[in-house]
């Protein structure tokens, strides 16, 4: 019996989705020497600098193949010419393209030297197309989750399951993208990917190196390599990415959207997480507050609309109640009073007003019905997440959404970090004078 075959490299393939051409080529350097194979020119890259993009990236690595992602939609001869001409050794075109627009990419590829990828994202049927593309002579199909899908904790499951259902019906080499890291990096090779694309896990790391390195080996080795960063979360994942980002990054990842206005944090580095059960009660009513205490669910929060004003409807008797229970905190539209007691338990807490007085148990309001915190509805099951900041309102729809945009900017935030200590400014890092506004 003959020897097993070695087993093939799975080429790394890093995609460059920057807007800024310097950086893409800065983070390039750093990750290309530690085990990538090909370098892509993003589609927001050659957007933002044209083909300019790939002649940069052509003059820097000349030892590697260089893929314009085009997304290529119509004028597939134009489009290819002009990326062949730039200095790319394959380009990408939408498999939602026309037919007429695919054979043309093809074409004038075969004319050029280009090798053409078809990316079927978006595509109905992908298997029976993947079947008539691999005799068209395409260079490979991409499988791509695409990165407003993965917000909403779509991604990986779906991407290797399709995987393995082109390889049944195409001998075309396989490509898969979209939100891979060093553990999910060698899933997708053993579904049958022979091109792993990485971006953001590369892109975005403190040490591009460094996470190419382990990406590299991963893939080699076949063993993934464990990451807290790089992964999108589902419904299951949430409460542990919340913990994670703060209300800065939950505002920025969601177009900027405010907290909850006049809040105060009262136990400082007490993070606030969790679903909310609502309570509905009148200035100074403490009875439903407490009542609340019996029926929340452990890590859930307990939202309190008492109106923004004292007397206090929550102290330290209810917090310690609270924390019996393994409740996430409470938020108070209202008044609370004993903070010092209730940073010393450790309880997170947030309130409109700090007082000495409560008022009376009368029973007034209602549980788990919805109620507004300074002017905003909240509903029973929306989230809140409070830190020194501010509270956060996640409606429950968008909660798995705004959770893996957060992480998106926590990452993204690192990466800057770490070239703000290698002597850049922030009007370097983010440059702000190209990006300003134009006017006419």
């Amino acid at each position: 019996m003959g020897e097993a075959s070695p087993k093939a490299r799975v080429t790394l393939q890093l995609a460059l989705d920057f807007v800024d051409l310097e950086r893409a080529l800065r983070v390039a350097r750093l990750a290309v020497p530690k085990g990538v194979d090909w370098v892509e020119a993003g589609t927001p890259l050659i957007k933002s600098e044209g083909l300019d993009a790939v002649r940069a990236l052509r003059e820097a690595f000349p030892g590697k193949k260089i893929v314009a992602d085009m997304k290529t939609a119509d004028a597939g001869r134009i489009e290819m010419e002009a990326a062949a001409k730039a200095g790319a050794d394959y380009a990408i075109v939408l498999g939602t393209a026309s037919e007429s627009t695919i054979r043309e990419a093809i074409e004038v590829g075969n004319s050029y030297g280009l090798r053409i990828g078809v990316d079927l994202l978006g595509v109905g049927e992908p298997e029976e197309l993947a079947a008539r593309l691999g005799e068209w002579g395409v260079a490979f199909l991409g499988v791509h989750c695409p990165i407003d899908i993965q917000m909403t904790g779509g991604g990986e499951a779906s991407e290797f399951a399709l995987l393995e259902r082109l390889a049944k019906v195409t001998a075309a080499p396989l490509a898969v993208a979209g939100g891979l890291n060093s553990e999910t990096a060698p899933q997708a090779a053993a579904a049958g990917a022979s091109i792993v694309v990485i971006g953001g896990a590369i892109t975005k790391a403190e040490d591009p190196a460094k996470a190419t390195e382990d990406i590299r080996r991963a893939l080699d080795s076949g063993k993934a390599i464990k990451t807290e960063l790089f992964r999108r979360a589902g419904p299951e994942d949430v409460r542990e990415v919340l913990t994670r980002v703060s209300t800065a990054n939950l505002s920025h990842g969601s177009h900027h959207r405010p907290c909850l206005a006049g809040l105060a944090q009262i136990t400082p580095g007490a993070k606030l997480v969790g679903p909310v059960l609502t309570v509905r009660t009148a200035p100074g009513d403490f009875a439903k507050p407490v009542e609340a205490i019996d029926r929340a669910e452990p890590g859930q929060v307990i939202a309190v609309d008492a109106g923004g004003v004292p007397p206090a409807v929550w102290g330290e008797l209810a917090s310690e109640s609270a924390v019996q229970r393994g409740l996430a905190g409470v938020v108070v539209d209202g008044g609370i009073r004993d903070t010092d007691e209730i940073r010393a338990l450790g309880f997170p807490a947030h309130a409109k007003v700090v007082c000495s007085h409560a008022g009376h148990p009368k029973g007034f309001g209602e549980i788990g019905a919805p109620v507004r915190l300074c002017g905003v509805e909240v509903r029973p099951g929306d989230w809140l997440v409070g830190d020194a900041d501010g509270v956060m309102l996640l409606p429950k729809e968008k909660v798995v959404e705004m959770a893996n945009r957060a992480q998106d900017i926590l990452e993204l935030e690192n990466r800057q970090r770490a070239e703000i200590r290698e002597g850049r400014t922030l009007g370097q890092v983010a440059y702000l004078e190209r990006w300003e506004k134009r006017r006419g």
